[in-house]
């Protein structure tokens, strides 16, 4: 999952952001709406955290046009501003919900996997594919009913192979959607994290390698 947090206090986004990384998310910060703006446009997000009173660009106005645009993005406000009419302009701009300052750090990654999960429900709450499953809420991974240990970059490359269904997905793509703007896309670190996941779920090996072009998991059906 990659989050782009947009909040102009660098010590709540910085602390935010370091959290978030620690529950497994890729997350990129900017501190200010021309930024935000900015990051949104050259990168795809998951969710964003859009704080509303930014300077550059109003967060309220970044909200309405990723709303218009049918951006798949999910957007979670965050405001000092807690009464309900606030929450209702909030979330009549297009957001998807809205988080009062100051806020419990557990409530705010408790929804952000909330939004996240929305994302998901297309393919179904658990994804197979012959005998590799994998249940995003559980975080657990078997193959043949034998549990698979995996760490969150395994985990979060595994999750997106098999939502692609059988799609290639080029090391570029796996590198905006589960690492950050801190992960050198020189370093090869696609390739070594392909590598343990291949060691880990055992043979046969699922994931097929199309030179030059990406990696895939073959539907099976």
């Amino acid at each position: 999952m990659r989050v782009l947090i947009v909040e102009d206090e660098t010590r709540l986004a910085d602390t935010v952001a370091l959290g978030l990384r620690r529950e497994g998310m890729a997350v990129d910060v900017a501190y200010d709406g021309l930024e935000g703006q900015e990051r949104l446009m050259a990168n795809a997000y998951d969710v964003v955290v859009l704080d509303r009173d930014l300077p550059g660009v109003h967060g309220d106005q970044i909200c309405r046009e990723l709303s218009s645009s049918k951006s798949p993005v999910r957007i979670l406000i965050l405001t000092a501003s807690t009464g309900l009419e606030d929450k209702v302009e909030g979330l009549a701009l297009g957001a998807d919900d809205y988080l009062g300052k100051p806020f419990a750090f557990i409530e705010l990654v408790a929804r952000v996997r909330a939004l996240a999960r929305r994302l998901e429900a297309r393919v179904g709450p658990k994804l197979q594919v012959d005998d590799i499953v994998l249940d995003p809420a559980a975080h657990q991974v078997h193959r043949a009913g034998r549990q698979v240990e995996l760490t969150r970059k395994e985990f979060a490359v595994l999750e997106y192979l098999l939502v692609a269904r059988g799609a290639v997905v080029s090391s570029e793509e796996l590198l905006e959607h589960v690492w950050d703007d801190s992960a050198d896309p020189f370093s090869g670190v696609v390739r070594v994290v392909m590598s343990r996941l291949r060691q880990k779920l055992g043979p046969p090996n699922v994931i097929q390698t199309i030179t030059g072009v990406g990696y895939r998991i073959p539907d099976g059906r």
